[in-house]
C-alpha cells in the first residue's frame, strides 16, 4: 500500500480508538449531574450511592480517554508535516482554548469528584461535578471547531506559496463559528449524551435481569431513560439541520451519502441500498423525492450530483460512505424507537416487566458507539479528497520524510498496544460492573477503590 493510504488507515485507527472514550465521558457527565443533583435536592441514599458507583467508572474513562488522545498528536508532526505546518496557526489557538478553558477545567475538578466524598460539603462536590462536566463540553467545543474548520474553512487568509503555504487566522470569531461549527458541535454533544445514557442503561439492564442492586438499578435506569429518549429525537432534529449545512457547504460529500449522481434529475432518499461507482448507479429501497425535498423543500427539484463534480475533487470510497451513513441513520431511528416504547411502559407500569426489552437494553450500549463511528467516518471520508476542503488535498499533505514500511511498522504496534488497553479496559470495566454499586459505604472507603484497589488492612494498621 502507498505512504499516503497507510497513513490515513494509520490516523483512521488511533482516533476511532480513542473516539471510544471522549463521548463516554461527556455522556456520563451529564448523568452524573443529575444524579448528584437529585441527591443534593433530596437527600436520598440511593442517588448518593449511583453517583459514587458511576465515578469510578466515570474515572475509568477518562483515564483512557486521555491516554489514547496524546498519540495523535505526534501523528500530526510524523506522517502529516506539510498538513501540520499548513493548519498550524489555526489548530494552535483552537487546541490552546481547549487546554486553557476546558482541559484545566475538567483536570482541576476531578480530584475534588473523584476523591471529594466526605472530605468536601455535598455542594462543593456537586459543583465539581458541574465542572468537570463542563469542562468535557468545552473541550469538544475546540476539537469540533478545528475539525469543523477543515471541513469549511472561514476567518482566515494564506500567507506563502507552494510547500510553504500556511493559513493564518484573520478573524478569530470567524474561525471559530465557521459555516459548519454549531451544526455539528450540537450533532457530536447529543451523540455523547447517548453514548453516555446507553452504557448506563446497559450496566443497569444488566443488573434488573440478575435481579441485583435493584434499588439503585431501576432509579438510575428511569434517569439515563430520560435522557436517552429526549436527545434520541433531539438528535434527529440536530441530524437533520447538519444535513441542510452538507447540502450548502459539502454538496459533493451529500450527493456519496445517497448515492446521488444526475445533477438533472430528482434526487430520493434510500433507506438502504448499494452504490455501483462504476456504472454509476445506486439501487435499493427508496422515497422518491426525498433528498430534494431534504435539500429544496420541494419534492421536484433536483439536487446536485456527483457528475457535477470534477472526477479529481469527488469522494472514492462512495458506496463505503453511503453505507456508513445510512447505518448511522437506521441506528438514530432505532434509538428513537427503543426509547420512546420504553418510556411508554414506564408509564404503564410495566417498564422492568418485560425480560426481553431489558435484554434489548443490555446490549445496547453498542448502538451510540456504532452510530458515532461510522457518523465520523461518513463525515471525514466524505470530505476527500480534501483534508482542508477546497484548500490542501490530503495527497499533498503528507510528510516527504516518513516511508511507508515506517508507517506500517508503527501500525502494528500501535495495534498491539490498542488492543493491550482495550482488553485491560473492558477487563476493569467488567470487574466494576459485577461488582456493583456499594450502597452505604464508610465514611472515606470508597475513595480508596475507583481503580478497583482497595487498600489492605493489615498494611494500614502496620503503618499506624
Amino acid at each position: 500500500m502507498s505512504t499516503e493510504i497507510l497513513a490515513r488507515i494509520q490516523f483512521a485507527f488511533t482516533i476511532s480508538f480513542h473516539y471510544i472514550y471522549p463521548p463516554l465521558s461527556i455522556g456520563l457527565g451529564l448523568i452524573l449531574v443529575i444524579m448528584e443533583g437529585l441527591y443534593v435536592k433530596t437527600k436520598r441514599q440511593e442517588y448518593k450511592d449511583m453517583t459514587r458507583f458511576w465515578i469510578k467508572i466515570f474515572a475509568l474513562i477518562f483515564g483512557l480517554g486521555v491516554a489514547t488522545g496524546i498519540i495523535m498528536e505526534f501523528e500530526f508532526g510524523t506522517n502529516w508535516a506539510t498538513y501540520s505546518k499548513y493548519v498550524g496557526d489555526v489548530f494552535g489557538s483552537a487546541l490552546a482554548a481547549e487546554g486553557i478553558f476546558a482541559f484545566a477545567i475538567e483536570s482541576g475538578f476531578l480530584g475534588i469528584l473523584i476523591f471529594g466524598w466526605n472530605r468536601v460539603s455535598s455542594t462543593v462536590h456537586f459543583i465539581s461535578t458541574i465542572m468537570v462536566f463542563l469542562g468535557s463540553l468545552f473541550s469538544a467545543v475546540w476539537i469540533v471547531v478545528a475539525n469543523s474548520w477543515q471541513q469549511t474553512p472561514a476567518g482566515f487568509h494564506i500567507v506563502g506559496e507552494g510547500l510553504n503555504a500556511r493559513a493564518e487566522i484573520t478573524d478569530f470569531w470567524a474561525m471559530v463559528f465557521n459555516p459548519s461549527s454549531v451544526e455539528r458541535l450540537t450533532h457530536v454533544w447529543f451523540g455523547a449524551f447517548l453514548a453516555g445514557a446507553f452504557l448506563v442503561l446497559s450496566v443497569n439492564a444488566y443488573y434488573i435481569l440478575k435481579q441485583k442492586h435493584l434499588a439503585i438499578a431501576k432509579p438510575a435506569f428511569k434517569i439515563a431513560l430520560a435522557v436517552a429518549a429526549f436527545f434520541s429525537i433531539a438528535q434527529l432534529i440536530a441530524g437533520s439541520i447538519s444535513a441542510d449545512g452538507v447540502a450548502k457547504n459539502q454538496p459533493a460529500k451529500l450527493a456519496a451519502m445517497e448515492g446521488h449522481f444526475d445533477s438533472s434529475a430528482v434526487a430520493p432518499m434510500y433507506l438502504f441500498g448499494w452504490v455501483n461507482k462504476e456504472k454509476q448507479t445506486t439501487s435499493g429501497i427508496s422515497i422518491p423525492g426525498g433528498l430534494s425535498f431534504l435539500v429544496h423543500r420541494d419534492f421536484s427539484k433536483p439536487v446536485t450530483g456527483l457528475n457535477a463534480i470534477k472526477p479529481a475533487e469527488r469522494p472514492t470510497q462512495v458506496n463505503a460512505i453511503f453505507q456508513f451513513y445510512h447505518i448511522m441513520i437506521i441506528i438514530g431511528m432505532t434509538s428513537i424507537f427503543l426509547t420512546v416504547y420504553a418510556c411508554w411502559q414506564w408509564k404503564k407500569g410495566k417498564l422492568f416487566d418485560k425480560r426481553w426489552l431489558m435484554t434489548v437494553f443490555a446490549w445496547s450500549v453498542l448502538l451510540p458507539q456504532i452510530a458515532n463511528q461510522v457518523g465520523w467516518f461518513t463525515a471525514e471520508m466524505g470530505r476527500q479528497p480534501w483534508v482542508v476542503y477546497g484548500l490542501l488535498k490530503t495527497s499533498d499533505a503528507l510528510s516527504a520524510a516518513v516511508k511507508a514500511n515506517e508507517i506500517l511498522i508503527s501500525l502494528i504496534m500501535f495495534t498491539v498496544v490498542y488492543a493491550t488497553l482495550f482488553v485491560l479496559f473492558l477487563y476493569l470495566l467488567n470487574r466494576k460492573i459485577k461488582k456493583g454499586p456499594e450502597p452505604h459505604e464508610t465514611e472515606g472507603e470508597e475513595e480508596d477503590d475507583h481503580f478497583g484497589i482497595r487498600e489492605n488492612p493489615m498494611v494500614t494498621a502496620t503503618n499506624q
